[in-house]
């Protein structure tokens, strides 16, 4: 359906002073703060997880060698989705418009809904961090789970046991467990707490939690250890489009952890109809946002 001169009756009105409602500046492109940035040129990617070799044991004087295997653990997939939208002016909109460009004005508009779905749909990997059955990963639990399952026949959790709100104890504790993860065998791998990922409602917690040099809310003169310790260097982040007004996480340093494949990067195009004289403007990009290793976050859903 055509926007017409009905829906623009004021916009075609002498002595109008403004037109507002579609010129907010947009919070944008905060998925970059958490996602690595990919091409992809198929329909969908896959990313597998190997397992590698178990400690290795004592040989006895004279006995075999011991021999291992390595296998295949699980496989993440990225199936990119299409997302589109358009829009449509009748000819006699376009030329009884008496202020600024109809096109210009709603092109913008499309693109700040274009830009806030992507961002929406990137957060939901977040969103969902603690849903069973909404795994963005490829070992059939939640993102943040106390059982991620081993090929050794044992599990890793990547959140705390008992649910917390971010204060100075869960934080500590969380970049804890983070240096005893192990890998698919067991052994344990070096990673470290990088980024703290919070929503609008966590931020000035998390600004005194960060930057304060001594502990916060104590009457003791102790130090504040994240801070003198060097831990999470990259500060926080604040992700508006959480929806969880408690749950905090923190990204770690693993290589392969959250992903953004971009299939098709966003196209714009317009075109006239020639029976009707309608002009119609389409805006198209192709993406997916997902997990490979579930190593790259530690997360609390908040008490």
């Amino acid at each position: 359906m055509a926007i017409s001169r009905a829906q623009l009756a004021k916009e075609l009105e002498p002595g109008l002073n403004a037109l507002f409602g579609m010129e907010y500046t947009r919070y944008e492109n905060q998925h970059s703060e958490i996602f690595t940035t990919e091409s992809s040129d198929r329909a969908f990617e896959e990313e597998v997880m190997l397992s590698g070799f178990g400690a290795a044991p004592t040989k006895s004087e004279g006995s075999s060698i011991s021999f291992d295997d390595a296998n295949e653990a699980y496989t993440a997939r990225y199936n990119h989705e299409t997302i589109a939208l358009a829009f449509s002016i009748t000819e006699e909109a376009v030329e009884d418009n008496l202020y600024d460009r109809l096109s210009s004005r709603y092109t913008r508009a499309l693109a700040r809904s274009m830009a806030h779905t992507k961002q929406v749909k990137a957060a939901s990997i977040l969103n969902n961090a603690f849903t069973a059955g909404a795994s963005a990963g490829g070992d059939g639990v939640a993102l943040c789970d106390a059982s991620h399952p081993l090929t050794n026949g044992g599990t890793f959790n990547n959140e705390p046991s008992t649910a917390a709100d971010l204060n100075e104890t869960s934080l500590e504790d969380a970049l804890i467990s983070i240096a005893g993860f192990v890998d698919e065998r067991g052994l344990k791998v070096a990673l470290r707490g990088m980024k703290l990922i919070v929503p609008r409602q966590l931020q000035f917690i998390a600004e005194r939690l960060m930057v304060s040099n001594l502990r916060v809310g104590t009457a003791d003169n102790d130090v504040n250890a994240v801070r003198s310790m060097g831990m999470l260097p990259d500060g926080y982040v604040i992700n508006h489009f959480l929806t969880d007004t408690d749950a905090f996480f923190i990204k770690t340093d693993a290589p392969n952890g959250f992903k953004h494949f971009v299939r098709a990067p966003i196209r714009t195009s317009m075109e006239g109809d020639f029976e009707t004289g309608n002009v119609r403007y389409k805006a198209r990009e192709r993406y997916s946002f997902g997990v490979s290793d579930p190593r790259c976050v530690f997360g609390s859903p908040g008490a």
